[in-house]
Formats: structure tokens, C-alpha cells, sequence
């Protein structure tokens, strides 16, 4: 039997270079610019070498500085760039970096976005980059969504499941991915094609039902077998019910306290919805669970709700801790300031539905 790790990829070899050329031109890499790839030492060298060649081919220069680590999917926030001199000066010369492993919620990526570097994550399988992407139109159902979404105030998700929650927005931006890094200062990720924001602080309350076929990517990579039930008070967390999901949940978050009081685990964070039609939620049950082959798809399937806890730093807030949870949730209704743009997992406002595009 293959192990989940060697499982041979379905898409040529040979593509990549074509698809990372395709990503490249999406991210208006042009003549002249410099190109930083940050890799690891897990990074697979052929992505290495098919960014090598469309950069050629585009005429712009590029650089692999490969970091001494291997960066846990399970650990945000931790740096691997910064700490060798010279590497936050580099990355910061660049026009775009494209990073191999997860930067989020790092003090020095806000520093490099802030100086105008656009960034670009990739992270998933070779079978998952061709088929994730980015189809036209998304791009701008995701913009339409991003300005919706930074007018509103109040909003309100519920489902049949049992959830009902409430919260403010206004105090932290929306940010969102497309699927390829075409503006200054922005991050995107490979595969993207969602929006979130931080609520308010002590804004989120009620109660949040995580049914079966929900999928907790971070830090499992998993279908929910079985309920569970939060209570929210105040932008927290204060009570997990359940059976083998719940107690999941709260060992995990339990673990990410920097001691007995620390509650920043249980805080809320990222809210938003997912875009991208050419995710699909059962891909975990036709792929299995190797995590690289669900960082992207199961974020951004279209209509699905996605709530997680623990940090706000890449928003600007002050929480940075290790205790991140992130679930899509299928089946939600979402309103903004009473307008539903979610029915039941659906996207009923147009101006967010792309159509998918076939991949051969």
C-alpha cells in the first residue's frame, strides 16, 4: 500500500511548468522584476524548478532562499523569516515573494506587505493546483464580496443544525484571496478564492453548531463524525459539548494556553465564507486526509461558512496565540445586516457566483 505522503500525483509532471507559468502571468509577473521563492527543507524541488522556468520565460529574475526548518501546518505564527540577517531585507527588495509554507499571523509578513511586496502562498498538491486554479470571474465576485462584506456592521449565521451567531465587524479589515497575488501588498494563496475578518472584539455571541461533514482542517484535517456545540459570550468560547469531535476541540485548544488562565484559544477569530467553484467539499472523501491535499479546497468551497478561534494578529489585533482552530461549515445562512447572501450553503447573491470551468 502507498502511504498517504508517496501517493503518486494524477496530473503530468511535465504541466507544471505550464501551470506555474499560468499562475505567474495571473500574478503579472513581468520583465524585470525579482522573483524570491522561500522554500523548506520539505518543499518539493519540482516546484522549485517549474518556478525557475516560467519566471525565465517571463523574463524575470528570481532567487531560491531556502529556510533551515520544516514549518508545522499545526503551528501558525512561527517565523523562518527575520531571524537570519539579511533574509527580511531581501524579501522585502522583492516584487513578489512566493512562499512555500504558512507565514500567517508572522509580524515580518506584515512588514513585507506593508512595503508593497506581493505575496504568494503555495502549499497544496500538484492535483490540487491545476484543479483549484483561479477560473474567471472570481476575482471579482470575490472583490463585489470584500466590499459587501467592509460596508457591513451586523452580522448573523444560522443553520438547521442549531447554530446562531451574532457579531459585530468594522474594527479589523476584510481580507481577501482570489487565487493569485496581482496587487501591491497583497497576500494570496494558490488554490484561494474566500474572504474573512475579525469581529469586533467581545462582539461574537450565541451558538455555533458544528454538525457531521463539517471539516475541521486546522489542526486536523478531518470530517466531524459527531456534534458539537458552542456557547459564545462575548467574543469567547466558554463552553464545548460533544462526544469525540468536542474533546478534539478542546484538548487541543486546551494545549495552545500559554497558561491556566490564558483564554486567547477560545477566543473567536477569522469569520467569512467561501467562493471558489472548483473546490468541492467531498474531496477529503475521494482524496483521504493528507492534509496537502485540502489546505485551499476546504477553505473556499463555495457557500461554506468558515468559523475558527485563537489569533487576530494578521488583522492587526493583539492575539498571537498557538491555539488556531478553523472549520468550514456546510448548510449555514448568512446575513449581513439582515441581507441573506448564504441560503442553507447556497450563494444566492449572483454577483458572488462564478462558474466552474472544466479541467481535463
Amino acid at each position: 500500500m502507498i502511504s498517504p505522503a508517496l501517493r503518486a500525483t494524477e496530473i503530468n509532471p511535465g504541466k507544471l511548468g505550464f501551470l506555474f507559468r499560468r499562475q505567474f502571468e495571473l500574478s503579472k509577473v513581468s520583465a524585470g522584476e525579482t522573483v524570491v521563492l522561500v522554500s523548506d527543507l520539505a518543499t518539493r524541488r519540482e516546484y522549485i524548478e517549474a518556478a525557475f522556468a516560467a519566471c525565465d520565460e517571463l523574463g524575470a529574475d528570481v532567487y531560491e532562499m531556502r529556510v533551515n526548518s520544516v514549518p508545522s501546518w499545526t503551528k501558525v505564527g512561527v517565523p523562518t523569516i527575520g531571524k537570519c540577517k539579511g533574509t527580511l531585507e531581501a524579501v522585502k527588495a522583492a516584487d513578489l515573494l512566493v512562499i512555500f509554507h504558512v507565514p500567517l499571523f508572522t509580524r515580518w509578513l506584515k512588514e513585507v506587505m506593508d512595503g508593497g511586496t506581493r505575496v504568494l502562498m503555495i502549499i497544496d498538491g500538484p492535483d490540487d493546483l491545476e484543479q483549484l486554479i483561479s477560473p474567471p470571474g472570481l476575482k471579482d465576485a470575490v472583490k463585489y464580496a470584500e466590499a459587501l462584506y467592509s460596508r457591513t456592521r451586523e452580522v448573523r449565521v444560522t443553520s438547521e443544525a442549531g447554530t446562531d451567531l451574532r457579531y459585530t465587524r468594522g474594527e479589523y479589515p476584510v481580507m481577501a484571496q482570489w487565487g493569485f497575488s496581482d496587487e501591491p501588498g497583497h497576500f494570496d494563496h494558490w488554490g484561494g478564492g474566500h474572504l474573512h475578518t475579525f469581529p469586533n472584539e467581545g462582539s461574537a455571541n450565541g451558538t455555533v453548531v458544528i454538525q457531521p461533514g463539517d471539516i475541521v482542517i486546522l489542526p486536523y484535517c478531518r470530517y466531524v463524525q459527531d456534534a458539537v456545540r458552542l456557547e459564545i459570550n462575548d467574543g469567547f468560547v466558554t463552553q464545548v459539548e460533544g462526544g469525540l469531535d468536542a474533546k478534539l476541540m478542546r484538548d487541543w485548544l486546551d494545549d495552545g494556553k500559554a497558561h491556566d488562565a490564558d483564554r486567547d484559544p477560545y477566543a473567536v477569530s477569522h469569520l467569512g465564507w467561501g467562493l471558489n467553484p472548483q473546490a468541492r467539499w467531498y474531496a477529503m472523501a475521494l482524496h483521504g486526509e493528507e492534509p496537502e491535499r485540502h489546505r485551499a479546497g476546504a477553505r473556499v468551497f463555495a457557500g461554506n461558512f468558515l468559523f475558527s478561534t485563537g489569533p487576530n494578529s494578521q488583522g492587526g489585533g493583539k492575539r498571537t496565540t498557538r491555539g488556531h482552530y478553523d472549520v468550514p461549515m456546510r448548510d449555514c445562512t448568512v446575513m449581513l445586516d439582515g441581507q441573506v447572501i448564504i441560503d442553507k450553503g447556497r450563494i444566492v447573491d449572483p454577483a458572488m457566483q462564478v462558474r466552474r470551468i472544466s479541467i481535463t
